[in-house]
């Protein structure tokens, strides 16, 4: 039986932290998880670190294979999730059933969240398209090191931001839901292995276990789509 080193991103990881148990149960592979920003995994592994494994936004895993880290064709959809909006539990729930309204919900609020994550950068570019950006700048803040979730329950945060499975298991807020349809962002979350993994066997027999209609029911429950 093989270790199979993985490094992932924490939107799979509420899906992850049952299938990979169930999956050393019934193979004998033992799964080795270190958990990263998507920008720290591709740093690291361009930087020369190696993992067998990473789940993560996909077009990571593709710039990790165009980088030739990874193997070509090696990249497999696991699961899609959305950009979601949380406020503090009990708090007033801002309309945000079209763009108009949500951009003017963005004006009003007092201060906004948002992670380092896909769902961050997409948020970045979307105030800028919605010429936004300079009036938001004096109140909007990247969280690090903790889910946004944490922030907003706490109340340091009026509004944040994060994937919708990442803000499902924060107690303390409540969500207010996806992002209106004709602003939505679905980011797609994929495996990829590296070019030097020992145990690619193994590797690819746990992204067909993610992969695996077994899963569907788990990964829907945590806040993402089977992909």
């Amino acid at each position: 039986m093989s270790q199979i080193k993985v490094m992932a991103t924490a939107a799979f990881k509420e899906a992850y932290l049952v299938l990979v148990p169930q999956f050393e149960h019934a193979t004998g592979h033992q799964i080795v998880t270190t958990w990263a920003t998507t920008a720290d995994i591709v740093s690291r592994v361009k930087a020369g670190e190696t993992t067998d494994l990473a789940v993560m936004s996909g077009n990571a895993i593709d710039e990790l294979i165009t980088a030739g880290k990874f193997a070509q064709g090696s990249r497999v959809d696991v699961a899609s999730s959305w950009v979601a909006m949380a406020v503090q539990q009990g708090a007033p729930k801002p309309d945000i059933r079209t763009a108009e309204a949500f951009k003017q919900a963005m004006l009003d609020a007092k201060s906004i969240a948002y992670s380092g994550g896909p769902s961050g950068v997409y948020l970045i570019g979307l105030f800028q398209r919605m010429g936004i950006s300079a009036r938001l700048a004096p109140k909007v803040k990247q969280i690090k090191g903790e889910p946004v979730g944490a922030s907003v329950a706490r109340g340091d945060i009026e509004i944040g931001f994060q994937q919708m499975s990442e803000l499902m298991p924060v107690p303390g807020i409540d969500i207010v839901g996806g992002l209106p349809k004709e602003i939505e962002e679905i980011t797609h979350f994929a495996t990829g292995r590296h070019v030097s993994s020992p145990v690619a066997g193994a590797a690819d027999a746990l992204t067909a276990f993610f992969r695996a209609p077994a899963a569907h029911e788990l990964i829907r429950a945590k806040g993402m789509n089977p992909a």
